[in-house]
């Protein structure tokens, strides 16, 4: 068995001195491992970071083998996270998000490119979180958890949707959803399909956190044991660490950590 794909390394783990056996989000075959006898040398160390893109050659001699990898390096995309922590924090969890959601060999193709944009975005963009949290809808939608947000739950109307309800995953209107805000989730503006390109607040990115949060640990994990990674909860407290402002009384971030 042997075919060659491009993918993006999403962990590594030591198999001998200097094996590993490397995950990679491949472009045509899915999440996929492969063991590399020198993936921990000194030579190839820095290619295997996560994030990083790299050509992949896998050989088996049965299909249900582990197999080897050969890879080459084409982007080194974990190179320009490496010096902020919140975008080595976001690149962390979008690798482990991964790794445990998706079904081992099945091809996603629409979640590769999804996940390869998000990784392009941040190499450029002073501030990630925008776009992570762009990810981790848009991943709910392609992994088939995605929202019901056409038209309001209550009212069936089409305008002036505010609120998502936690109970159905549809939206709510303000009028509608008003007397219930507190049980509400705030539908952030920067996810609407015709959101423009302007400035995220603060209070729309721990929004979109939440939100996201609450539907991944709610639907896309809830035959996995109902828990997010490690590295999710790690991000969250970090974008409330660096973007929730001094002047927010205690109690509110104990509500946002839920």
């Amino acid at each position: 068995m042997h075919w060659n794909d491009r993918g993006i390394i999403l962990s590594i783990h030591k198999f001998d001195e200097q094996g590993a056996v490397v995950r990679v989000l491949t472009e045509h075959h899915g999440l996929h491992a492969g063991v590399d006898k020198y993936a921990l040398s000194s030579r190839k160390r820095g290619m295997y970071q996560p994030g990083n893109l790299v050509e992949v050659e896998w050989k088996a001699r049965l299909p249900e083998h582990l197999g080897t990898f050969r890879t080459e390096l084409v982007e080194p995309l974990a190179a320009f996270v490496l010096d902020d922590i919140v975008k080595l924090s976001a690149l962390q969890s979008g690798c482990n998000l991964l790794e445990q959601l998706l079904v081992e060999r099945d091809p996603h193709t629409d979640v590769y490119d999804e996940f390869l944009g998000f990784l392009r975005v941040i190499r450029f963009e002073p501030d990630c979180l925008p776009a992570y949290v762009r990810f981790e809808f848009n991943l709910l939608r392609l992994l088939g958890f995605g929202l019901d947000l056409s038209s309001c739950a209550a009212t069936g109307t089409r305008t002036d949707l505010t609120y998502i309800s936690p109970r159905s995953g549809r939206a709510v209107s303000r009028e509608a959803g008003e007397p219930w805000a507190e049980k509400l989730f705030r539908y952030p503006q920067f996810l609407r399909v015709e959101a423009q390109e302007t400035a995220v607040s603060h209070e729309e990115i721990l929004d979109g956190m939440r939100l996201c949060g609450y539907f991944l640990e709610h639907r896309a994990f809830s035959g996995k044991g109902g828990n997010l990674p490690r590295s999710r909860e790690r991000l969250f407290q970090r974008c409330m660490q660096r973007l929730m402002p001094e002047e927010k009384p205690r109690e509110q971030i104990v509500e946002y950590l839920g």
